[in-house]
């Protein structure tokens, strides 16, 4: 028997679905609610033909009505969306936001890249995130903040991966804060399940890649600022310590994120070898369970995450050009999304964290 019981609003979207197929082979949650908009009344199956065993439930409207009466709640909609429906939620029930009203935690930078009303800021859902050093010199996580959070943000895919790349370098002071840059390539799963000509035309898509969200415009660089400034040990006001150029490219594959983060090297990374270099990357992510550094010379693919909560991660350097260039692929909708949510999920609620969760990933 199911432990808790779950709703998940936009559910026949492209989060939404990943986290009902994730949670429908969950031992300890049962979903027992799901919630849309323009696919009210329709059975799940219609649209979420590959979760036979959910295929019977009923869309329902996305009211806050709907949602209470459940242990778990995953709001899996637009930005201002969820931010207004949350204030009417059960106050007992766990709720994670997919989107990003409850992720920045100034709000000036949510008025610069968002607009309209400010939110509060939610337990922040990357477990592996660097938040600092103890007294000791051992790394503190945003894991330890997670058990017995009733409200959880979940974290941008394109931060996900950006994040997990270069924080090592941030913690232990390997890469300059200003003039940091992040490439992108993303699946178009990532744009979100929307009938737009760029998106989900295949005579568009195919065989083309094009950049979207330039021009230091794109709504994750606050977020990702943020980050960087906590795996420093500072608080989320010293995020404009950090710069970023940042351009994420949509490539023709459905799902994946390969991130290249690159900056300028300090004097310290400058002293250090290769093999120390990568050894930095070692102990930041010894003993984290989805993240995979891989071995001296071999690079991440998305081919290799798909379908799994893993971040497979590499360093190198450019000496000639004085920099450190870090790799992270992922899964948008899994580690990106979806399953960093589960796995947040359950160390909130005091489950194995790897918990219905997998790294194997589908290759080829």
């Amino acid at each position: 028997m199911a432990r808790y019981t779950v709703a998940v609003a936009s559910a026949t979207g492209y989060a939404g679905g990943e986290a009902l197929r994730i949670l429908a082979a969950h031992p300890d949650f049962e979903v027992t609610c799901v919630a849309g908009h323009s696919s009210v009344g329709q059975k799940l199956g219609r649209h979420m033909p590959h979760i036979p065993q959910l295929a019977d439930l009923t869309v329902e409207d996305t009211t806050a009505e709907v949602l209470n009466g459940h242990d778990v709640i995953i709001l899996a909609l637009p930005h201002g969306a969820s931010g207004a429906l949350a204030a009417q939620l059960d106050p007992g029930a766990v709720v994670v936001d997919l989107g990003a009203d409850h992720r920045l935690e100034e709000r000036s930078a949510w008025d610069a890249f968002y607009g309209g009303e400010f939110f509060d800021h939610w337990t922040y859902g990357m477990p592996e995130l660097i938040t600092g050093k103890s007294a000791d010199g051992e790394y503190t996580r945003q894991r330890d903040l997670l058990p017995g959070a009733k409200r959880i943000a979940g974290p941008g895919c394109n931060v996900t991966a950006t994040t997990l790349a270069m924080q090592p370098a941030i913690a232990e002071g390997l890469v300059e804060r200003r003039d940091l840059v992040a490439d992108l390539v993303v699946g178009y799963s990532g744009a979100g399940k929307n009938l737009k000509r760029t998106n989900l035309l295949a005579a568009e898509a195919f065989g083309s890649a094009v950049p979207y969200g330039v021009g230091g415009t794109h709504r994750h660089i606050p977020e990702i600022l943020q980050n960087f400034a906590h795996a420093a040990g500072l608080d989320a006001a010293r995020a404009e310590e950090f710069t970023l150029g940042f351009t994420p490219i949509l490539a023709p594959m459905a799902r994946g994120i390969l991130a290249t983060v690159s900056a300028k090297m300090t004097d310290k990374a400058l002293s250090m070898s290769d093999e120390e270099i990568h050894d930095v990357w070692a102990k930041a992510y010894a003993g984290q369970e989805f993240i995979v550094l891989l071995e001296p010379g071999t690079l991440p693919a998305t081919a290799n995450v798909v379908g799994s909560n893993a971040a497979h991660v590499q360093v190198v350097t450019d000496r000639h050009a004085g920099r450190l260039i870090a790799f992270a692929a992922i899964d948008n909708l899994n580690r990106g999304t979806a399953g960093q949510a589960v796995q947040s999920l359950n160390v909130a609620l005091g489950l194995p964290e790897d918990k219905g969760l997998t790294k194997i990933g589908v290759a080829p």
